[in-house]
């Protein structure tokens, strides 16, 4: 095990109608005067945007707000949050929805206090200041309620890259798995695959002896392995989403990662899916993931053996792989990047947009070149 640092205080409020705690909370931490983001229309049609709002409110809490956050959230919209909280003195910036509301917010608490562009963050500049950010979730997937990551799309590059810094974790997340319940059944899938794979990129490292985390891994994986179907059959099952939303945050806020080698290939490339052909991030996952098993577990097998007996309890890494793709498939996602639009005359632009050499430098578990990528591009066709 290597050494590491571990600093997750992020305060969770779990459980049926916590939301209406969500003045009390931003009192606790501070908050004054809030920006609320969001997305489109579903936390207004579910009633949602009205309870929280009453509770605003209710808890002398003034705010403004701005909704939009698209599922592969853009920079556009930062700049106007960044603009709107300057102008109207925010000091709080509170999230309701997924994972994209939740890193836009993180964008403009950073962007908000930063004398540059906040872009600078995703291309390489660690975050050191930033607005507090609470949350409310509403479907579990990114594990960004309990990250400090944050992921953007620049509309004029295309390019979605990420960013971190301690200070947009956020102080508190409300997780109540009633939220949940009226999403689709796609979409639910999608945010199990998600979760898996922020899994798997960790699971999947040579650094030895890190029995602790890889029990904790395995262990998240089985859960999702069982209580994803049982919400896909019931969309009404508390319990099971109740777990699957527990299960997408310690995922996501590295609990699992520390003191080991991790990969993160895969993100990588479901990035330029999303960048180029709107591909709802956990789907794009469910296809390229299993690709990337496919290619790395040729050249480095050791830990798919594992994998193998542990999480699918079979003997061989290719029964182990094709059980994990019947598994997606089963709850409905789909296995080929032509589902999205994309061409195998898309596959040099692709590994290129990424920024690759061909030198392998990508990737953790195997490192990977241009043509490595290319051919796990073909794999996932």
């Amino acid at each position: 095990m290597q050494n590491f640092n571990f600093c997750s205080p992020t305060y969770f409020e779990f459980g049926k109608d916590a939301e209406l705690k969500v003045a009390e909370l931003i009192k606790k931490f501070g908050g004054s005067k809030v920006l609320l983001h969001y997305g489109t229309s579903s936390i207004k049609k579910s009633g949602l945007y009205d309870r929280v709002t009453a509770a605003l409110k209710d808890g002398g809490i003034d705010f403004v707000e701005i909704g939009g956050v698209q599922p592969n959230p853009i920079d556009t919209l930062v700049y106007e949050g960044i603009e709107l909280c300057r102008r109207e003195k925010v000091d709080f910036v509170l999230a309701v929805g997924g994972g994209s509301a939740i890193d836009s917010s993180k964008a403009i608490a950073a962007g908000t206090v930063y004398d540059g562009d906040f872009w600078d963050f995703y291309e390489g500049k660690w975050i050191e200041k930033a607005l507090p950010v609470g949350t409310i979730l509403t479907i579990a997937a990114a594990g960004s309620e309990g990250s400090l990551n944050s992921v953007i799309t620049q509309t004029s590059s295309k390019c979605k890259r990420g960013a971190s810094g301690e200070c947009i974790r956020p102080v508190f997340s409300i997780l109540n798995p009633a939220l949940t319940q009226t999403l689709p059944p796609y979409h639910t899938a999608a945010g199990s695959t998600d979760i898996m794979v922020h899994i798997h990129e960790r699971y999947f490292s040579n650094t030895e002896e890190v029995e602790v985390t890889d029990r904790l891994c395995e262990g998240l994986l089985k859960t999702l392995i069982s209580q994803t179907p049982r919400v896909i059959a019931d969309p009404n099952d508390y319990e099971a989403r109740a777990n699957i939303m527990w299960a997408g945050m310690v995922a996501h806020n590295n609990l699992c990662g520390v003191g080991r080698e991790q990969d993160w290939a895969s993100h990588g490339m479901e990035h330029e899916l999303s960048a180029f052909f709107d591909a709802i991030h956990g789907a794009g996952l469910a296809v390229i993931n299993p690709a990337w098993m496919k290619f790395v577990s040729k050249k480095n097998p050791h830990k798919f053996v594992q994998w193998a007996q542990r999480v699918w309890e079979v003997a061989t890494v290719d029964e182990a792989i094709a059980k994990y793709e019947a598994f997606l498939k089963s709850i409905g996602m789909p296995s080929s990047i032509t589902e999205f639009g994309a061409k195998e005359s898309d596959i040099p632009m692709l590994a290129k947009h990424i920024g690759l050499t061909d030198e392998a430098t990508f990737g953790g578990y195997v490192k990977l070149n241009v043509s490595d990528v290319e051919e796990i591009y073909r794999l996932a066709l």
